[in-house]
């Protein structure tokens, strides 16, 4: 059992992605929905959706590659952990030019870096993902 099922979901994707599957499969949770919902936003993955099972629920999440294979997620790291939590105010949170997005959890939802200082709003940094 573990005790960071977000770290699970992002090692899956991580793991998934090195090896080139088409999808994943992980155990659903609202949190775990939203973060799927801004990978598919930023473009990192091409769909997701809940599959209902009767014993449990699952999110399957449809990877993205580019036209010669590329990865599309270079890299997936959970930022905030249960041990050492990573918190932010808005104008604290990272800036960067590059493609890298951070997950952040705010009062208002989770979102990202850039919605997050947008509606000045602070909060835990979930993931990063470039």
């Amino acid at each position: 059992m573990s005790s960071d099922p977000i770290a699970d979901m992002l090692t899956t994707i991580r793991n998934a992605t090195m090896v080139y599957h088409d999808k994943v499969d992980v155990p659903y949770s609202k949190i775990k929905a939203e973060i799927a919902r801004i990978l598919k936003e930023e473009g990192f993955i091409s769909n997701f959706k809940k599959i209902e099972s009767p014993n449990r629920n699952f999110l399957r999440i449809y990877l993205k590659y580019g036209p010669n294979k590329e990865q599309v997620i270079r890299s997936i790291a959970r930022v905030s952990r249960p041990g050492c939590r990573v918190y932010a105010g808005y104008e604290e949170l990272p800036r960067t030019g590059d493609m890298t997005v951070y997950i952040v959890s705010t009062p208002k939802g989770i979102v990202t870096d850039r919605v997050a200082r947008k509606n000045k709003t602070g909060g835990e940094i979930v993931c990063k993902v470039f």
